[in-house]
């Protein structure tokens, strides 16, 4: 099973720590964990696949592939979507072949290599993010993780299988010159191709691959909670992550949605979007964007995302008998909005 987070969708400690302080944190005090062992070793198939020796592309191919039996099958495939992988293919020898000796790929490679090292950073943070999944979750099993790059063109998070891949072109930072270049990328997302968010697309993708929805075509509400569930989730595996960053937000937005929940909530009832099943209206409210089509000036994307969001934070708080396993394993989400009785004032 598969899962992602799109294109559209490290810094050190301490900088995390300072955004910690310009934007609040959600929940209890964390739990410690430091008694779980917990060791994660980043492979750097950046690296690897960099080092191929262009002249002899299939030997080169073949003891990568050796090296990473399912990862490079799954990133010539759906990565790259070079099409079916094979280390014989002539077709994605030359695209691979093309891929390595262009020098903006190149330079790319020797920015990322640059930006991140040995990866250090990032197994620390992994590590700690893990324990917490492994304190909620017990059958949680850490993936393996691997890094690449795509040419800033695919995903910053995957999971397949027991693999983690982290695409570190799409954290390189907003101010990174050949974001600006990309017609395709508008300024709300560069914004988020920063290292903080590095592990929040992770423990999405984890928390997806380990609960998926429970309903396709499901409406609004069922959505909304859904997405609440996540973003608790996230609460819970990244205590000291600031909301703003979870949620994807600016501090104004998130500041926005507080001081406006009771007009969010009133739009939906009385629009009679609640329980909708319109896939084109329910995708104005959980689909990515600058701003919600229809709603006042102020309203961010994925507004659906914090309504959802503060519902479950209220069932949370008051069935404090609930684990997080059995949140997140639960299925009827029309129940829990009820036992909320939510209407915001």
């Amino acid at each position: 099973m598969q899962s992602y987070i799109n294109k559209y969708t490290l810094l050190t400690a301490s900088l995390i720590a300072l955004l910690g302080m310009a934007a609040c944190t959600s929940g209890p005090k964390a739990p410690d964990v430091s008694h779980i062992p917990m060791t994660v070793s980043v492979s750097r198939f950046d690296s690897a696949l960099f080092t191929i020796d262009t002249t002899a592309m299939q030997p080169g191919l073949a003891r990568l592939h050796a090296s990473y039996p399912v990862f490079l099958p799954l990133y010539v495939t759906d990565i790259m979507n070079l099409g079916a992988y094979s280390d014989s293919s002539s077709t994605v020898q030359q695209q691979l072949h093309m891929f390595l000796t262009t020098p903006d790929f190149r330079h790319l490679e020797q920015s990322v290599q640059a930006k991140f090292g040995d990866g250090s950073a990032l197994n620390a943070q992994l590590a700690q993010c893990f324990r917490y999944i492994k304190y909620y979750i017990p059958f949680f099993h850490p993936p393996k993780v691997v890094t690449f790059i795509s040419g800033i063109a695919n995903y910053g998070a995957i999971t397949v299988d027991t693999i983690l891949g982290i695409g570190l072109d799409m954290y390189m930072g907003a101010d990174f010159p050949p974001y600006a270049q990309i017609p395709d990328y508008p300024d709300y997302m560069i914004r988020r191709f920063a290292p903080e968010y590095i592990t929040t697309n992770c423990m999405q993708v984890i928390q997806q691959q380990l609960y998926p929805p429970a309903r396709k075509n499901a409406n609004l509400l069922e959505q909304m909670m859904e997405a609440g569930k996540q973003q608790y989730f996230l609460d819970k595996v990244l205590p000291g992550t600031p909301d703003t960053v979870k949620l994807g937000y600016t501090k104004s937005q998130l500041d926005w949605c507080y001081d406006n929940e009771q007009m969010i909530w009133q739009f939906f009832v009385q629009n009679n979007l609640v329980y909708s099943s319109d896939w084109q209206q329910i995708n104005h409210f959980v689909g990515d964007g600058p701003s919600t089509q229809g709603m006042p000036e102020g309203a961010p994307g994925k507004i659906a995302n914090f309504v959802g969001w503060q519902i479950i934070k209220k069932y949370m708080n008051e069935h404090k008998e609930v684990t997080l396993q059995q949140l997140m394993e639960s299925k009827d989400m029309t129940e829990i909005f009820k036992a909320t009785k939510y209407r915001p004032k």
